[in-house]
């Protein structure tokens, strides 16, 4: 099982000044200390489970195109990108970037938004549901084949492009990972069994069915279901001197029983970097092999 760490939050207690500081360093600990991904979130304003809107927020890419350059290892990727904050061409050339730039190490992490405040705070057009998985389908497609290299004009229902030139090519073969947010078990778990590599479950009782369900799809697309990637969001807490590190290493030893392959999510206390090295030292060495 691999580890995760995503920054959700980025009220460091060094301010906005420090923030460069502050995240090249937990890059760095994270990237040294064998953390096989490094995520933030996808949002402009701060959403509601963590604190206020008004909460410091840094756009997702450019904080990734930061963190690619004071890490060489770890996967870098939003958890998760809202399909209609980009136009699918404009984010398939940042993702195309991204990877270039880091080594061949982006993977697009992407769902069908849910935010309706900050999109209407800052004049995204935020369409019902049933459209945004349409539009979020349609930045699939699009961006599968701009990265197969495919100039022909792509027309969809929502998004037309001429000529969907990408222009240097993705490091990553055949492409950079698709990561699908959510359990939705009608449209977004079909949609991981009909384009991405990995999906990304919140913890709760029905994981498992959430599993079987995604089988199921893959079993309907005709896709072999162990090809894809299960991660889970997981809150890493392993204390001030890693008093909860075993109880931690039980918990992801249960997810992998149950077919997860990697654990991403908030470490507390991120910006003291000490959490990311006992998790280094205390729980990646315990479940590399599960």
């Amino acid at each position: 099982m691999q580890i995760g760490v995503q920054i959700p939050d980025f009220t460091f207690p060094n301010g906005p000044a420090g923030l460069g500081a502050d995240l090249a360093a937990i890059g760095r600990a994270a990237d040294e200390a064998g953390f096989g991904f490094i995520a933030v979130m996808d949002h402009f304003f701060q959403i509601p489970v963590i604190g206020p809107a008004e909460r410091e927020m840094l756009e997702a890419y450019s904080t990734l195109a930061f963190l690619a350059g004071v890490t060489s290892r770890a996967k870098l990727l939003t958890l998760v990108t809202g399909a209609v904050y980009r136009h699918p061409g404009i984010l398939a050339k940042t993702v195309t970037t991204l990877d270039v730039l880091s080594g061949g190490r982006a993977w697009l992490g992407i769902g069908a938004a849910w935010n309706e405040e900050e999109s209407r705070g800052l004049g995204i057009p935020f369409p019902p549901v049933a459209e945004r998985f349409e539009r979020l389908e349609e930045t699939l497609q699009i961006c599968l084949q701009m990265w197969r290299g495919d100039q022909a004009p792509y027309e969809g229902r929502h998004y037309r492009l001429e000529r969907p030139l990408n222009s240097p090519q993705a490091l990553s073969t055949p492409h950079p990972p698709i990561m699908i947010g959510g359990g939705g078990e009608r449209k977004t778990l079909r949609f991981v069994a009909r384009y991405a590599q990995a999906c990304n479950l919140f913890p709760g009782p029905d994981l498992a069915r959430k599993l079987d369900v995604l089988r199921a799809h893959c079993d309907a697309e005709g896709r072999d279901y162990d090809e894809i990637t299960k991660t889970c969001y997981f809150i890493f807490d392993p204390g001030d001197k890693g008093e909860r590190a075993a109880e931690m290493v039980d918990q992801l030893g249960n997810l992998a029983e149950m077919g997860f392959h990697a654990a991403i999510g908030a470490v507390a206390n991120v910006w003291e970097v000490t959490p990311l090295e006992i998790i280094g030292s205390q729980v990646i060495p315990q479940v590399a092999g599960l």
